[in-house]
């Protein structure tokens, strides 16, 4: 099979679509043909030398798919050949075929198309993961989601708004936020030119947010914290902002506040925190809602995989919104 190899690390143009040998299912595993995969962050990071994947892991980018089952592994009676699924992987999406468990699929929903479910498992299983699994989100609350046009924030949107939350999202654009209204957000703020924690507190009558679903990391600790209601979480899921920060103890005190940073891809494929739980839990409880057409994948584009470094430096662009596809047949 072919798949997207690196030639170093650096940018987008060390991707090669190159020949590599063909994956073989163990016990529990199987094998799907791939149509398409989704570029993620974690891609761009892993391009760069920064996010090397867990081990065991394939060494291949694609941290999520689409595709059609073509081989089962000892063990699989689950599932079966020729079946349309996409899957959650911890890497080795983008490729013709990759390996993944069993318990790390999910059906393709209702009527979506084959190609755009290739945009869901990542940030389904992120969002779905810290915000109903763990941070518990419910009706009449507020929630604030940094990067409101992003594949994780456009979706994050839908989910809370179908929960009857209501949705504070800071972007970079007019576009952006325009855009997020149109999926529901409630309160939109440009974070170059507004401070999020005095238009949250104005438009919130000083009450803030229950839950925060941050990617910036470091640069927003304090202001995140400051943004908190009373007990409210601040659920942390990226480093863009940087790793290292200062953090006032009295504030979060004060607000018998929560941080709870989670990452993904490293988590274990089965036990209490594992993949296989969260995506058991998605397909009986969220996959209905994407059958109905209650929440959609967001899609800026859909290119061939050979041009995958145009996809890397399309994600980095500030007019994207949502998921770029990486179509692989």
């Amino acid at each position: 099979m072919h798949a997207i190899t690196l030639t170093e690390f650096g940018s987008p143009d060390v991707m090669a679509w190159t020949e590599v040998p063909d994956p073989r299912p163990g016990r529990g595993q199987l094998v799907v043909d791939v149509a398409a995969t989704a570029i993620n962050r974690a891609d761009l990071m892993q391009r760069q030398g920064h996010y090397p994947p867990p081990p065991g892991a394939s060494e291949i980018m694609g941290l999520e798919c689409s595709g059609v089952i073509s081989e089962l592994g000892e063990g699989v009676h689950d599932w079966n050949v020729g079946d349309r699924v996409c899957a959650l992987l911890a890497g080795g999406g983008y490729a013709e075929q990759v390996l993944v468990p069993s318990t790390q699929l999910f059906p393709i929903p209702g009527e979506l198309d084959l190609h755009a479910a290739a945009a869901l498992p990542e940030v389904a299983s992120t969002v779905w993961s810290n915000l109903v699994m763990y941070g518990g989100m419910r009706s009449g609350q507020v929630l604030l989601i940094h990067g409101g046009g992003s594949g994780i924030g456009t979706h994050a949107i839908q989910v809370a708004k179908a929960f009857g939350v209501t949705v504070a999202v800071t972007a970079g654009s007019t576009y952006k936020l325009d855009f997020c209204r149109t999926l529901g957000a409630d309160i939109t703020i440009d974070y170059k030119n507004q401070d999020f924690v005095e238009v949250l507190r104005s438009e919130t009558d000083g009450h803030g947010a229950d839950l925060i679903l941050d990617n910036m990391g470091a640069k927003y600790l304090q202001p995140n914290v400051n943004a908190l209601a009373m007990d409210g979480t601040l659920i942390t899921i990226g480093m863009q902002g940087g790793v290292k920060g200062e953090l006032n103890f009295g504030a979060l005190l004060g607000k018998r506040g929560t941080i709870h940073a989670a990452g993904l891809r490293g988590r274990p494929e089965t036990g209490p925190s594992s993949k296989a739980n969260i995506v058991s839990d998605m397909t009986a409880r969220l996959w209905p809602m994407i059958s109905e057409g209650q929440i959609s994948p967001i899609i800026h584009a859909e290119i061939p995989i050979i041009d995958a470094a145009q996809g890397h430096r399309m994600l980095d662009a500030e007019d994207t919104i949502g998921k770029v596809i990486l179509r692989v047949q």
